[in-house]
């Protein structure tokens, strides 16, 4: 596909709530099915609530903390005039947060980081036209101690996919760049594009040699939304992590994240089959010069895959002294993010938000405000000849993200009057052995068998039928159904959604800030939806 455009509408619009393929989690979370978890539903009510019992947990000295460590993280990075407002207006008690957080992904990776963030920002102003008498500012959490390098060190275009060499088992954040290779590759692809100058010019400044991914990273932030007023924080830092010392040694102590998530994990699992992620009994990592997962036998701790020790009242001591040594989990992320942020919403990915659900009990149990939980919006950009075959073909483009298989069935079946001459005749078969199994019990019982046997044989006559049937007519309509075949692998590309596999530089190379901000405008912040756009 060529994306070459210099305009974009949106072409239509399909609630997560009629889309099968997001988790039934999700769906039920959005359509108000889990009396458990209404209370953090998007809503005004629930919102202003917050703003109410988070006003009151997060102090003044919280607020110069976290404003002193983020004006340290920018460090010579130059703040818009907007950015320095939002970072005066965090000192203030009316002053909240919207949040999203992610791992770093080599420039950017998968354009879902773009779209997850255009939603943040647009959810905060929106809170801010609920809410005059309050200021929102929305913020990214960097994902700065994750240790799975693999994850994140490569990101794809049409055309190629790009990656990045590095040391991991450690922290991803503190990783230095020393590779250039995969610059100089992308540069040759997109040295001729009508924006390609100036992507070229970010990654070179972001993953110049010797920056670390997470400097990386918040450079790159900084150039697509520092207009908007985005603030970046990473929470590896030490006046950070001190605030978590109470937190961390009830962990280590007493395992309160397995206790108290108990309830919900269970109650997940037996409605839907598994929970996102299971507690582990300590939810911490130790930081060396790799990061590890912190155990105990009940007498000793010790450092997983380290040949590392330590009594109670050592790790303690280590606590105590230097808390950024202790790295919190998936699971017990989202609880320093609102330690150290007058958070009031988390906008997250399906996978993000049935994680989160599993922790509200936790919250409760360490005295925490639990946010208002948002199911990230996707968004695809499609040329218009997309949309031009697939009304010559008389389909819409809400057919092409429910089930493949069903829709080339629904196809087969909606274009042969044999299909339906079938079925009728399948009924009444049905009805005739209905009526003559009500009866057949007035006589010898094994006349009754004869009936149940004869029916199942003539229904299976008509099961042969049907399949003998839907061959015939996938060889007769053969080429419509390459046709579909081809417009849902343009727009599903490596058989998944876009968002999933293309890197934001795919679209912002022919269009600029002009796909950027038709992005936000486009972006609903009040339902979680999938927004298609014609590019």
């Amino acid at each position: 596909m060529e994306f070459i455009s210099l305009m974009m509408v949106r072409k239509t619009q399909i609630p997560f709530t009629e889309i099968d393929s997001i988790p039934l989690l999700v769906r039920d979370f959005l359509e108000g099915r889990l009396s458990e978890f209404s209370e953090v539903q998007f809503t005004r009510e629930n919102i202003r609530r917050q703003i109410s019992t988070k006003a009151d947990f997060f102090d003044e000295e919280k607020r110069r903390t976290l404003v002193s460590v983020i004006r340290e993280q920018y460090g010579d990075i130059e703040l818009t005039s907007l950015q320095q407002d939002h970072l005066d207006r965090l000192l203030k008690d009316n002053t909240f947060t919207v949040v999203t957080g992610h791992q770093l992904n080599l420039f950017s990776g998968p354009v879902f980081f773009v779209y997850k963030i255009l939603q943040t920002i647009k959810t905060a102003e929106l809170l801010n036209t609920w809410f005059p008498g309050q200021h929102m500012v929305p913020v990214f959490w960097m994902a700065t101690e994750d240790h799975d390098f693999d994850e994140i060190n490569h990101f794809c275009t049409q055309d190629a996919c790009y990656e990045i060499r590095g040391k991991s088992g450690g922290p991803v954040g503190k990783i230095r760049v020393d590779d250039q290779f995969f610059i100089h590759e992308f540069e040759k692809e997109f040295k001729d594009s009508v924006y390609g100058t100036e992507l070229i010019r970010w990654i070179k400044e972001a993953y110049q040699t010797g920056n670390t991914l997470a400097g990386a990273t918040r450079i790159l932030v900084n150039r697509l939304f520092a207009e908007y007023g985005l603030l970046c924080i990473d929470g590896d830092h030490p006046a950070l992590k001190s605030q978590m010392k109470n937190i961390f040694r009830e962990e280590l102590l007493h395992q309160k994240l397995f206790a108290t998530s108990r309830k919900n994990v269970d109650f997940l699992t037996a409605r839907y089959g598994k929970v996102q992620v299971n507690p582990r009994h300590i939810n911490l990592f130790y930081l060396s010069d790799t990061r590890d997962r912190i155990d105990t036998d009940g007498q000793t701790f010790y450092i997983v895959g380290k040949n590392m020790s330590f009594t109670e009242d050592e790790l303690l001591q280590q606590l105590e002294r230097y808390p950024e040594r202790f790295s919190p989990n998936a699971l017990m992320r989202p609880v320093f993010q609102e330690t150290v942020l007058p958070n009031l919403a988390y906008i997250g990915g399906n996978a993000e938000i049935m994680y989160w659900m599993e922790l509200k009990d936790y919250f409760k149990a360490v005295g925490l405000v639990f946010p208002v939980l948002i199911p990230r919006n996707s968004m695809v950009c499609l040329p218009g000849k997309i949309f031009e075959k697939i009304e010559r073909l008389d389909l819409r483009i809400s057919d092409f993200f429910k089930n493949f298989a069903v829709l080339i069935r629904t196809q087969i079946q909606n274009n042969e009057p044999l299909e339906d001459l079938l079925k009728k005749l399948e009924n009444v078969i049905h009805e005739n052995f209905s009526i003559l199994k009500q009866n057949a019990g007035l006589t010898d019982i094994t006349f009754k068998n004869l009936v149940e046997a004869e029916e199942t044989r003539q229904l299976k006559s008509y099961t042969r039928m049907h399949k003998r049937l839907l061959r015939a007519q996938k060889i007769k309509q053969s080429e419509r159904l390459e046709r579909i075949e081809r417009i849902f692998y343009d727009i599903h590309p490596g058989k998944t959604w876009q968002e999933r596999v293309y890197n934001f530089s795919v679209f912002y190379a022919d269009m600029g800030r002009e796909w950027l901000q038709n992005c936000y405008q486009e972006m609903d912040a009040e339902q979680s939806a999938l927004v298609i756009m014609q590019i």
